[in-house]
């Protein structure tokens, strides 16, 4: 087999275990929902006011979209990690012709796709529920599919170094609900201390919301947000393909 074909039967695999898991379908694809009918539709924001949603409503795009780009590979790719890890398919998985990288590539693309439909039903109860004004650019797909193969990679190295698939959604929860508010996604610089501003800088997930924002409603520059986003992507899946357990 070619190395496009053990990646798409490991894609096939991949996917048919997805959406065996009836509950990992719904929460994929309605949690993002239900933040948006908190906070969009029932919370709403306030720009002529105090607190924490004080712009408009178009700014918090990039933070629902990020819960899903996010929260999504880094718990499903960081849980398959250690639960073959677990189970020593690893072990088994050395006897085919399969390489790590070819099946973290696989798995990404499975996420890759989840999350696209995912960010898709989300435009949609968006726009249909709020009052946000934005354009839904075809711009916002390399963001995304970048912005989950990042964190597929960053997924893959939590598997690695967490001693259990609990493990993994504690460390992923510790380092994914951090950055969703600190990097310009929910909550804007502004409201945050001066000496925060070069740690906000060094957060991945800040290169996604600053892109999804310039590419649907500032219409700031994009390019470099997406160039550096795409170079965490390639680091972050190098990274992730090196940490899966080496058996052979």
């Amino acid at each position: 087999m070619s190395a496009t074909a053990r990646i798409r039967a490991e894609f096939g695999a991949a996917w048919h275990s997805f959406v065996r898991r009836r509950t990992a379908v719904f929460f994929t694809f309605f949690f993002p929902v239900i933040l948006i009918v908190i906070f969009g539709a029932l919370v709403r924001t306030d720009p002529t006011g105090g607190g924490l949603f004080t712009e408009p409503p178009e700014y918090y795009l990039a933070g629902y979209l990020a819960v899903v780009v996010m929260f999504t590979p880094l718990s499903r790719v960081g849980s398959t990690v250690a639960r073959h890890r677990e189970g020593t398919r690893f072990e088994k998985l050395a006897t085919t012709p399969l390489s790590r990288t070819e099946w973290l590539l696989a798995h990404t693309l499975v996420n890759v796709v989840l999350v696209g439909a995912a960010s898709a039903v989300l435009l949609v109860v968006l726009l249909l529920i709020t009052d946000a004004q934005f354009v839904p650019s075809p711009l916002l797909v390399p963001f995304v599919a970048l912005g989950t193969a990042l964190f597929c990679g960053f997924g893959a190295i939590l598997g690695r170094v967490a001693d259990s698939q609990d493990g993994v959604i504690a460390a992923a929860n510790t380092v994914a609900l951090p950055m969703l508010f600190l990097a310009e996604t929910f909550v804007p610089p502004a409201l945050l201390p001066e000496w925060m501003g070069p740690l906000i800088d060094l957060l991945p997930l800040t290169y996604f919301a600053r892109g999804v924002r310039a590419v649907t409603s500032t219409g700031d520059p994009w390019l470099a947000d997406l160039a550096v986003l795409a170079g965490l992507a390639v680091a972050f899946l190098l990274v992730g393909a090196y940490a899966i357990p080496r058996t052979d």
